[in-house]
């Protein structure tokens, strides 16, 4: 986390894939723990512009999230609106808004509609829409 915040993004990813490999060996490739350090190494991709590498571990991240935790777990919904913006950035804005308006209405069923990351997200998905009129 401290390379990242100070950019040095080589040593922050091979830390991360270490972290991401000891993790799998020892816990397993579904374990929460797992899945998070998978996460961190998709967001040092997407810091970098690295948008087809960050979304190939954010897809498996999430999937596995769904699977392992359930469509409903706050890592699950977090999973959702990473992939989501990744999407955007790549281009893909109606496959963006639909899973992100998705994570949307399961964040404001599980979490309320006055949650912090449900009112990010609302804010997120009508600012998105403004932007395809």
């Amino acid at each position: 986390s401290t390379y990242r915040d100070q950019g040095r993004w080589e040593e922050a990813e091979t830390l991360q894939i270490q972290v991401m490999e000891i993790r799998k060996k020892v816990l397993g490739d579904e374990h929460p723990s797992t899945l998070s350090s998978m996460a961190n190494l998709a967001s040092i991709y997407w810091d970098q512009g690295r948008l087809k590498e960050a979304e190939t571990l954010q897809v498996q991240v999430m999937e596995m999230c769904k699977k392992v935790l359930g469509d409903e777990h706050p890592d699950t919904l977090s999973s959702m609106a990473n992939l989501a913006f990744t999407w955007k950035s790549q281009g893909r804005f109606e496959d963006a808004l639909a899973l992100l308006q998705n994570c949307l209405h399961l964040q404001q069923q599980i979490l309320g509609p006055n949650h912090p990351y449900a009112v990010s997200t609302h804010t997120t998905v009508s600012r998105w829409t403004k932007e395809a009129i």
